[in-house]
């Protein structure tokens, strides 16, 4: 069994959203996509997505990309992206997965997962203090998905396992690389991996990878992976 992660999908099956204005990478992206997952992933493993998975406005605007993500090997677990606009609340998505049959999906949301000696636990996260334009409303909700990234790490720890690995899908440092309240909370919890997306184009250059306090930090925006999800095995 293996643990892979990758982020920012931007499945538009149903959409008319072409990637590829966000430059070459892009071409053809949702095929390179599935001959990638096909290669990397079997059933047996788990792969870690962490927003930003579907253009859909409305859930049930998202069928066929989750019949897509469904439809590929592996179990996927699912959280929220600043794209997601139909995410909704967590009886509403379970319900979508149950009649929809797709057996292979959860959500993550305020609540944690347990795969073998490994815990998983994340939130979206959000614009953080030292960003540009960074406004009291950003505050709000800064402070919003830190207490939801501590209800998740909470819920871990109850589940017990050695392992816990954090996905985010805002990076946990601001646009001049500091590291924010986010850090502070993984540290303290005693978090080993964090993945995190949302970085496209440019700013992946800035992105930090690599280790910082004893937390192993990864991208895993899916250009920036080239479409292939990461392995994490190696990093436990």
């Amino acid at each position: 069994m293996s643990i892979y992660a990758i982020s920012d999908l931007h499945l538009a099956l149903s959409m008319d959203k072409p990637m590829d204005i966000f430059g070459e990478r892009w071409e053809n992206y949702m095929e390179k996509l599935r001959i990638m997952w096909e290669q990397t992933v079997t059933s047996d493993d788990y792969v870690i997505v962490p927003g930003d998975i579907s253009w859909a406005t409305y859930l049930e605007q998202a069928v066929e990309d989750f019949k897509f993500i469904d439809s590929l090997p592996g179990k996927k677990i699912i959280s929220k992206g600043n794209h997601d606009y139909w995410w909704t609340t967590m009886s509403k998505l379970e319900g979508f997965i149950y009649r929809n049959n797709f057996s292979t999906i959860s959500f993550m949301h305020n609540n944690s997962f347990r795969i073998e000696n490994v815990t998983l636990c994340g939130t979206r996260g959000w614009n953080s203090p030292g960003d540009n334009g960074f406004t009291a409303d950003d505050n709000k909700i800064y402070n919003r998905e830190l207490q939801r990234l501590e209800l998740s790490l909470k819920s871990s720890i109850e589940k017990g396992g050695d392992i816990i690995i954090a996905a985010l899908h805002y990076p946990p440092f601001n646009s001049k690389g500091e590291p924010t309240e986010f850090v502070n909370i993984m540290g303290r919890y005693g978090v080993k991996i964090c993945v995190y997306g949302h970085l496209h184009g440019e700013s992946i250059k800035s992105a930090f990878n690599g280790e910082m306090d004893g937390i192993e930090y990864r991208l895993v925006s899916a250009d920036f992976l080239d479409f292939k999800p990461l392995l994490l095995n190696t990093m436990i």
